[in-house]
């Protein structure tokens, strides 16, 4: 049976987040509050693990999960460089709702889905969410609905979408705010966006001066 965790108790945020490492630990899936929506998660490096959290979503492999980190220094383990404005891009907007497509490290052993060559990075801001990352490193976190469906801004909500395929629910409280992450490639010659998001595009210019857009984005 799927296990729910009221954080905003200090004893059960205790007892949730060590459940929640031990079940990624065995390959399980966790749900977990971020500064967006609520994510579903896995150990980014147990392909049976991403197969599983691909299937309960319903999702193919043709999207590939995004990987959450609890530090700097854990993203750029993962990847061959954040290139001449991922540093910038990560001091400006690190933690927070900001997530970095880059090149992935040829060494590493794990699999997103079909990404060619690339994984895109975020740090939540969000004190569950690193508490939880920092005990088991890297995590393959979707959002938590099924595909297609609106994204779960409470535990609740994710657990009505996904059911008994969770181990553990970290319940966080309601989400502030539904908008999800900005993306942006770095893998480009010059940093382009691919989904507008909390971090708008003029602040996104205000730190490394041009980002590409298809001509649509608003600068606010």
């Amino acid at each position: 049976m799927s296990r729910r965790y009221d954080c905003t108790d200090a004893e059960q945020r205790t007892a949730g987040i060590a459940d929640a490492a031990a079940a990624i630990a065995r390959g399980e899936l966790v749900v977990l509050p971020t500064d967006t929506v609520y994510g579903v998660g896995a150990d980014a490096f147990t392909p049976a693990a991403v197969t599983a959290l691909l299937a309960a979503k319903g999702r193919g492999r043709d999207m590939p999960v995004p990987v959450l980190v609890g530090t700097v220094r854990a993203a750029t383990a993962l990847v061959e460089g954040l290139g001449p404005y991922g540093q910038d891009l990560v001091d400006a907007f690190w933690p927070g709702p900001l997530t970095l497509i880059c090149r992935a490290g040829r060494s590493l052993s794990w699999d997103l889905g079909d990404a060619k060559g690339t994984v895109a990075l975020r740090m939540p801001l969000h004190a569950v969410a690193l508490e939880l990352l920092k005990e088991t490193g890297p995590l393959a976190v979707s959002s938590a609905n099924r595909s297609g469906a609106p994204a779960a801004t409470t535990a609740a909500g994710a657990e009505e979408q996904l059911g008994e395929t969770v181990a553990v629910y970290l319940d966080g409280g309601p989400c502030a705010d539904d908008v999800p992450s900005t993306i942006v490639d770095l893998t480009t010659a010059v940093p382009r966006l691919l989904r507008r998001g909390a971090v708008p595009v003029g602040k996104l210019r205000g730190v490394v001066g041009y980002v590409a857009t298809d001509g649509s984005e608003s600068e606010e």
